[in-house]
C-alpha cells in the first residue's frame, strides 16, 4: 500500500528535501552529462532552512496544506514533466541546461510567499497571504536567483511562478521566449497534479485548506454592497464540492495550460501515474459525497510543521 509521505511511484520520501533531491539530480544528470546543478542543489537547502525556520528572515512554514511535502512532491513532479520534455525533444526543440535549472528552482519556491518575515507585526498566520502569495514569491525570486548565479533568469522566473497561481489567467502571462512559457505551462501543470494525486489530498482539503481559505478570505468573501458570500461553509463542504474541482483542474490542464501534464507519461514509459491517482482521488471523493460528506476520509497526513508550530487558530480545528 503506497505510504502517505511518499510520492505517486511510493520509492520517494517527499517530506524529506534530501531525498528529492538525490532524484531531481539523477534526473538532470541522464539529460545534462555537463550541466551545472549547483545552483539548484543550493537553492534546496535554502528552501528547506526556510521552512524549517532556521532561516534569519522568515519564520518556519505554519501553512499545513502549503507545506515543505507539497513543495517537494511539486518540484518532483517538475522535474518528471521537464524529463519527459527533453527525452521527446532533445533533437527538435532542446531545453536548455538552466532551464532546466531555473524551472526547478521555481518549483521550489512557489508557495515562498505563504512564509511570513520575522518582521511581519500584521499577520499571524501564513495563510493570510493567500490572495497574494504568488506576487510575494514573485520578488522573493526576483531578488533570490541572482545570488546564487542566474542573474539573467531572475527575471523569468519571476514570472513563471504566476503560473502556479490565479492572480493571473496563465493564457495571458506574456513571456517572450516560447520555450521558457513551456516551462511555465509544466510548472503550472505539476503543481495540479502534484497536490491533486497526494494519497491523503481529500483529507488535507477538509482538515488543512479549509482553515487556510478561511484565514486568506477565500472561505466567505465581502461584496462591493458590504453584503459576504459563503463559498466554503466548512472542510466538508469542501470535500463535498471537490468533484467540480477536480472537472475544472483538468479544463484549466487541457486549456489554461496547453495539455503539458502529457510529458509524465514519457517520463514513466507510458502510464501517466499522476492522472490515474488524480481520477483516483475524484472517484473517493463522489463516493464521500453520496455517503456524507467526511465519510471514509480516514487516511492519516504527515506531519511537517517544526515543533510548537500553530498553522491556524484552535477554532479552526475540524472536529
Amino acid at each position: 500500500m503506497r505510504r502517505s509521505d511518499f510520492d505517486i511511484t511510493d520509492k520517494i520520501r517527499t517530506t524529506d528535501a534530501i531525498e528529492v533531491c538525490d532524484e531531481v539530480v539523477r534526473l538532470f544528470r541522464g539529460l545534462y552529462r555537463s550541466g551545472d546543478a549547483r545552483a539548484m542543489v543550493r537553492a534546496f537547502g535554502d528552501m528547506s532552512k526556510m521552512y524549517h525556520g532556521k532561516h534569519p528572515d522568515y519564520y518556519p512554514c505554519d501553512t499545513e496544506y502549503h507545506d515543505i511535502q507539497h513543495v517537494l512532491d511539486v518540484t518532483l513532479a517538475m522535474a518528471r514533466l521537464l524529463n519527459g520534455y527533453q527525452r521527446e525533444n532533445a533533437r527538435s526543440n532542446p531545453l536548455p541546461a538552466q532551464y532546466f535549472v531555473v524551472g526547478i528552482i521555481t518549483a521550489l519556491f512557489h508557495d515562498v510567499g505563504y512564509l511570513r518575515r520575522r518582521s511581519d507585526r500584521k499577520h499571524r498566520y501564513g495563510a493570510e497571504y493567500t490572495l497574494t502569495h504568488v506576487g510575494r514569491g514573485s520578488r522573493f525570486l526576483r531578488r533570490y536567483l541572482p545570488r546564487i548565479g542566474l542573474r539573467q533568469h531572475a527575471q523569468a522566473a519571476s514570472v513563471l511562478i504566476h503560473f502556479t497561481g490565479y492572480e493571473r489567467d496563465a493564457t495571458t502571462i506574456r513571456m517572450s521566449d516560447p520555450l521558457m512559457r513551456r516551462v511555465g505551462e509544466m510548472l503550472g501543470s505539476a503543481d495540479v497534479i502534484a497536490q491533486m494525486s497526494d494519497r491523503c489530498y481529500l483529507e488535507k482539503c477538509q482538515d488543512r485548506l479549509y482553515p487556510e481559505f478561511v484565514l486568506g478570505g477565500i472561505a466567505r468573501r465581502r461584496q462591493p454592497d458590504g453584503s459576504e458570500i459563503v463559498v466554503y461553509k466548512s472542510g466538508r463542504d469542501l470535500i463535498s464540492k471537490t468533484p467540480a474541482f477536480y472537472v475544472n483542474a483538468l479544463k484549466r490542464l487541457d486549456e489554461k495550460l496547453n495539455r503539458a501534464y502529457v510529458y509524465a507519461e514519457t517520463h514513466f514509459g507510458g502510464k501517466n501515474l499522476y492522472m490515474q491517482e488524480m481520477q483516483k482521488n475524484a472517484r473517493h471523493a463522489e463516493a464521500a459525497v453520496r455517503q456524507g460528506s467526511g465519510a471514509g476520509l480516514r487516511r492519516t497526513a504527515p506531519k511537517t510543521l517544526a515543533k510548537g508550530v500553530k498553522s491556524f487558530p484552535e477554532s479552526l480545528v475540524i472536529r
